[in-house]
């Protein structure tokens, strides 16, 4: 924003305070195999392998990734974590942090109010579980973002009726908690309300499918499982209709190879968004450029 305003001062220091705040982060949050979550204010961490309760959390380690602010490596070693120790397959939920609060003499607020693996406290909370989806298919990782996609879209919780009756709550919308407490574990907490279906139709959207709108251009660029071989999206931009394909002959998780417009190759890969009323073919190909076959015109 300061770089299109001009604002060349502010600019400099701003970065000048990105980069001292990447070393704080290395130097202080990083706890030997995930970020520790914060500290209290007699400097005992929270989110750290010393702790009896909340000894790892998801938020910091989705954006460790999703800021771009961490070191590469331990931003995908956090992750490495959170797969191990927060994503329970087997009940269908991805929990908030682990173990939840309970008899530690620790104050973290009022989550600790809530019983041990309800809402905040160490049950799944939506909002964040979506960012550990959007954490890994900035990683590259198409797979475990399908995964957690499937894992986390509510009508799944209601594809068979033992699991509808123990989800409990309406499956056509996202709820914004899921128990992890033992006697509920898989049921859903408060539905309608929560912020975390827009998390979620980005998650689809924006790191899956790829679509990027930036002023009058579009960009695809997708991160999805590698058993997904194609694709479509119908995007109508005032009165003209773009029919987007993607194609995924390598079966790849991402990299776009190539995009065409109209049987045109766009080299910058922007599909330029010209609203004069007609349909429009765009084809877009993942995989590696030099398995392609020649190329046709250039836009």
């Amino acid at each position: 924003l300061c770089t299109e305003r001009k604002e060349n001062r502010r600019e400099k220091k701003y970065r000048t305070h990105i980069e001292e705040l990447k070393i704080a982060l290395e130097e202080n949050a990083w706890d030997g195999d995930w970020f520790r979550r914060a500290y209290f204010d007699d400097g005992t961490p929270l989110g750290s392998a010393e702790n009896e309760e909340c000894r790892i959390d998801s938020i910091a380690q989705s954006w460790s990734v999703i800021s771009g602010g961490a070191n590469p490596q331990q931003a995908a070693r956090a992750m490495a974590s959170v797969d191990e120790y927060l994503i329970q397959r087997g009940d269908g939920i991805v929990l908030l942090f682990t173990p939840p609060f309970d008899k530690s003499a620790l104050e973290p607020g009022y989550i600790k109010g809530y019983i041990p693996g309800v809402r905040e406290n160490g049950g799944q909370y939506t909002h964040a579980a979506l960012w550990t989806l959007i954490a890994f298919a900035m990683l590259g990782d198409g797979d475990r973002a399908g995964e957690l996609f499937a894992l986390l879209n509510p009508i799944n919780h209601a594809s068979t009726r033992a699991g509808l009756h123990k989800y409990k709550v309406e499956p056509y919308v996202a709820a914004g908690d899921v128990y992890a407490e033992r006697a509920h574990t898989g049921r859903g907490g408060w539905t309608w309300y929560t912020g975390s279906a827009g998390w979620m139709y980005r998650a689809a959207l924006e790191s899956m499918l790829g679509f990027h709108l930036n002023g009058e251009t579009l960009k695809i660029e997708p991160c999805i499982p590698r058993s997904w071989r194609e694709f479509e999206i119908n995007y109508r931009r005032g009165k003209t209709l773009f029919q987007i394909k993607v194609e995924n002959p390598l079966s790849v998780c991402r990299g776009v190879a190539e995009v065409l417009l109209d049987d045109k190759l766009l080299a910058s890969g922007e599909i330029p968004l010209i609203d004069d009323g007609l349909t429009h073919q765009v084809r877009v190909t993942l995989g590696e450029i030099d398995t392609l076959p020649s190329k046709p015109q250039r836009l």
